[in-house]
């Protein structure tokens, strides 16, 4: 049987990108069990009210709804129970320290697998304010008419 090669997504949180100005991004495994991973690889998972936090020197992830499989028993999993992520110890550190900052949390960006493993996509991400997201609107509608007009001239 052929090992899985490269990356295959599952889940996108497109509202995370709409709400807070991205900072920095972190690639981490996930702690999952059995069912939690034939679910996944049906495709089928939630990041949107997801979030991280830091506690006791480790990485959870908290409200990322992983939905029971259903070919599973009495085994199955608590939909959005908490989730340890995997780091490394200096990521982790520099996550210590820049969530303590104020405004600043840890948001998950995507899910997917890698070479078999599941992964997700964290980010360290600042709030927007309500007319900055007026704003990144306003830019990218501009952006486009810009472009439409490009094409007609052509």
């Amino acid at each position: 049987m052929s090992r899985e090669q490269g990356r295959k997504p599952i889940a996108q949180n497109r509202r995370a990108r709409h709400d807070y100005h991205i900072d920095d991004t972190y690639e981490a495994g996930l702690v999952l069990t059995g069912t939690e991973v034939k679910a996944l690889r049906a495709g089928r998972a939630s990041l949107v009210d997801g979030f991280a936090s830091v506690r006791d020197g480790e990485v959870w992830l908290h409200n990322v709804h992983i939905p029971e499989y259903t070919q599973g028993t009495w085994t199955n999993h608590a939909p959005r129970r908490t989730r340890k992520l995997l780091l490394h110890r200096k990521e982790i550190e520099r996550l210590i320290g820049k969530t303590q900052e104020p405004g600043v949390t840890l948001v998950p960006l995507s899910l997917y697998f890698k070479d078999g493993k599941a992964k997700v996509e964290i980010a360290l991400a600042r709030g927007k304010r309500a007319y900055d997201k007026r704003h990144a609107i306003a830019e990218r509608e501009a952006k486009r008419d810009m472009e439409r007009a490009f094409r007609r001239r052509r």
